[in-house]
């Protein structure tokens, strides 16, 4: 079945400035020609609502209260936006419309400007412009991703030639291009999520949204409203409407990661959807409808689950339509030395380093080695051997497989340490920013600044192919 075109939802732009009447004024405005809005209070506020929230466009303004002429605080907005979200739109504006101003912000990835006071029909048709533009990069980007997994070329260091994996993606190039819900069964850090991308990229559905959820992440208590949306009012804190994961994912793929830890309580929820596609929003009595198709991933055994009661039968059927099983590490030994280089190599490059490379005895280790992290604790082996290790040749005893934590951290520099604390905590807690945050005692948003540091900003199982 070739699924219906995404139906056309409210674009979203970010009001960022200091001053609630502007904030106001600007929310009134976009309001009354179908734009829907978020208002951040200050830089911070507005790098978190984009961590959040799917955007069309940022709206920021350049002077905030800390520093009201210079612009500087805007230009470090900018800045951050542009990492966080490439291909964001963003349009500047400033009371204190200088040139030299303006034309640093363009070079700094600005996509327009307006000044203050505005023009409603200027500003109006600006922002429609780079909403636009915005869309037509996404569909772009899409279909690039599309073709390259197409010719072979999956994502920097996927490596499946281990008959195991050849086995398994055979199944995947079958599979794929069906509408069929796909359950992927594997040990933690087998690369799950990898497996999920290509299905959705070998799919009809690959020029439309992929959308991940951790359910392992999301709290029992605003289930309904991560997955369904909620209309704003539908509870104290609920300022806004926000778009639920199912309509983001409407048209294309939706992939349920950790799927076994969704709580009893809420399965009943998510079997109506999977079966008929119909959901309503939290604190709405409109029935909506999503087209999406469904891969969800866990390392649970569900079966079992089921037995126990902690489970829903019905639920799962809905689920595994297909099953695929990712091997671990230690089934697919003719691939872990190619991944080694890949890592090593993403690794030298993440943190300036060269001229390192693996000596036969540490490649004899990598295979003797059983890997109870899989692909995960490979990559995190080859990212420590890239941070301890001198320029040159990198020997078995290097690896430190097999040491304790202790041990590694006594070798570090402050810098080092810290990096390999948060790239651990990361592992340990599957890529779940809160609970890796909580494990280290800091705040997420800490956390975030961290991992940008670091630069694991985008650390996660598609780093490496499976």
């Amino acid at each position: 079945m070739t699924p219906r075109p995404p139906r056309a939802r409210e674009a979203t732009v970010l009001i960022a400035d200091d001053q609630a009447d502007v904030r106001a004024a600007l929310r009134l405005l976009l309001k009354s020609a179908g734009i829907a809005s978020i208002g951040a209070d200050s830089a911070a506020a507005a790098l978190e609502s984009a961590r959040m929230h799917e955007l069309d466009c940022a709206l920021i303004d350049l002077n905030y209260t800390r520093d009201t002429t210079s612009g500087a605080e805007g230009l470090g907005l900018l800045a951050r936006l542009r990492e966080l979200a490439p291909e964001l739109p963003i349009v500047v504006m400033t009371a204190w419309g200088s040139v030299p101003l303006v034309v640093e912000a363009m070079r700094g990835g600005a996509s327009d400007f307006i000044e203050k006071p505005w023009d409603n029909a200027r500003l109006l048709a600006v922002l429609r412009a780079q909403i636009a533009l915005g869309e037509a990069a996404r569909r772009q980007r899409r279909l690039q991703a599309e073709n390259a997994l197409l010719r072979g070329e999956a994502m920097p260091g996927f490596i499946a030639e281990s008959p195991a994996m050849r086995k398994l993606l055979d199944m995947l190039a079958r599979v794929a291009p069906s509408d069929a819900n796909v359950l992927v069964l594997g040990e933690n850090g087998t690369g799950k999520g990898v497996i999920a991308q290509l299905l959705h990229a070998r799919s009809t559905r690959a020029a439309q949204a992929f959308i991940k959820v951790n359910m392992g992440g999301i709290a029992e208590s605003v289930f309904e409203s991560e997955m369904f949306g909620h209309v704003r009012g539908a509870y104290t804190d609920a300022k806004s409407e926000r778009i639920g994961r199912f309509e983001l994912a409407d048209g294309g793929t939706l992939f349920l990661d950790e799927v076994g830890n969704i709580p009893l309580a809420q399965q009943a929820k998510l079997l109506r959807v999977l079966e008929d596609g119909e959901f309503e929003r939290l604190g709405s009595s409109r029935t909506q409808h999503a087209d999406v198709r469904v891969i969800a991933a866990t390392n649970a055994d569900l079966a079992t689950a089921v037995g126990a009661g902690l489970f829903r039968k019905d639920l799962l059927y809905r689920l595994n339509t297909v099953e695929l099983h990712l091997p671990p590490l230690r089934e697919r030994r003719e691939d872990i030395v190619p991944m080694a280089r890949a890592f090593l190599a993403a690794s030298m490059q993440r943190h300036l380093r060269s001229d390192m490379r693996l000596a036969a005895d540490a490649e004899r280790a990598l295979l003797a080695y059983a890997w109870p992290g899989n692909v995960r604790e490979l990559r995190h082996v080859m990212e420590r051997a890239a941070l301890l290790c001198p320029a040159g040749v990198i020997n078995a005893a290097a690896l430190t497989l097999g040491t304790t934590a202790n041990e590694a951290i006594e070798q570090m520099t402050l810098e080092q340490a810290e990096a390999w604390l948060v790239q651990r905590a990361l592992t340990r807690h599957a890529d779940n920013l809160q609970a890796a945050a909580d494990a280290l005692g800091i705040t997420r948003q800490a956390l975030y600044r961290r991992m940008e540091k670091h630069g694991l900003r985008d650390i996660d199982d598609t780093d490496a192919g499976a």
